[in-house]
């Protein structure tokens, strides 16, 4: 009897992706591969770092006070560099990648979103894993998803995800910020994610690299759990950390579905 499948969205941030390079992309492909072969779940992937990728490969030094076409270039000059990163992972695995840039107008617009949705619907039935990011080399602040956490989660949605797994530098949600508290605890499982919790996490900024920090991710999770989608915040770089969310391991932060 054939298994049936399961769907997961998967987002790792600039930070993960520029700091871990070949061998960490190619640890999570192998871990993707398993996915499939041991639980039966497809992924669609979400990625960042284009832009950090460009950075670190140009003359073109890390500045918070870059233009917008400043940022769309260096995204344009970035996006490959992302892509051979992951084409190589991939290929390891003998599994194959599809690039897929969008911007906000695309899941906005019925058409588009069904347009979007029926690419990528095919490109799982073929068993190819689809590798989002947000078009930056053409999207304008005004029609901007602001960071790849809130393009994962609306993404999960429309794809009817099962899970949201965000990747980040951290070990998940602490009860308190663990850069000023050594003695901050990790918050295993959440019911939801509340406004309250919001405001206590503040509008953090991001790594260096990349431009979603704590509250972007939490807000992300909130949305996929108010879509029925639980989410888990986890350290993209613990060895096997994919395959413990599958086998539903205490690892990171657990937000349940509503």
């Amino acid at each position: 009897m054939k298994r049936k499948r399961r769907r997961w969205v998967i987002k790792a941030g600039s930070n993960m992706v520029c700091s871990g390079g070949p061998l960490l992309a190619r640890a999570w492909m192998q871990q993707l591969a398993r996915l499939k072969d041991q639980h039966g779940i497809e992924v669609i992937w979400v990625t960042s770092g284009a832009i950090a990728s460009a950075t670190e490969r140009t003359k073109f030094k890390n500045s918070k006070r870059r233009t917008l076409s400043e940022k769309q270039a260096l995204s344009a000059i970035g996006q490959p560099l992302v892509m051979d990163l992951y084409n190589l992972a991939l290929q390891t695995s003998g599994m194959l990648g599809a690039q897929v840039l969008l911007t906000y107008d695309d899941l906005a617009n019925k058409q588009r979103r069904a347009n979007f949705a029926n690419t990528l619907e095919q490109l799982l039935k073929w068993d190819v894993t689809p590798i989002l990011n947000e078009n930056d080399a053409v999207a304008t602040e005004e029609i901007k998803f602001g960071d790849n956490d809130s393009l994962s989660a609306k993404v999960a949605g429309v794809m009817r995800a099962e899970r949201l797994v965000i990747l980040t530098d951290v070990e998940g949600l602490c009860d308190s910020d663990p850069r000023k508290n050594k003695n901050a605890r990790l918050v295993h499982t959440l019911d939801r994610i509340s406004k309250k919790l919001l405001a206590q996490t503040g509008t953090s900024a991001g790594s260096s690299r990349g431009t979603g920090g704590m509250y972007s991710k939490l807000s992300a999770a909130g949305e996929a759990s108010r879509n029925g989608i639980e989410a888990w915040l986890v350290k993209g770089d613990l060895p096997d950390v994919l395959t413990r969310v599958a086998g539903n391991e205490t690892v990171g932060t657990r937000i349940r579905a509503r």
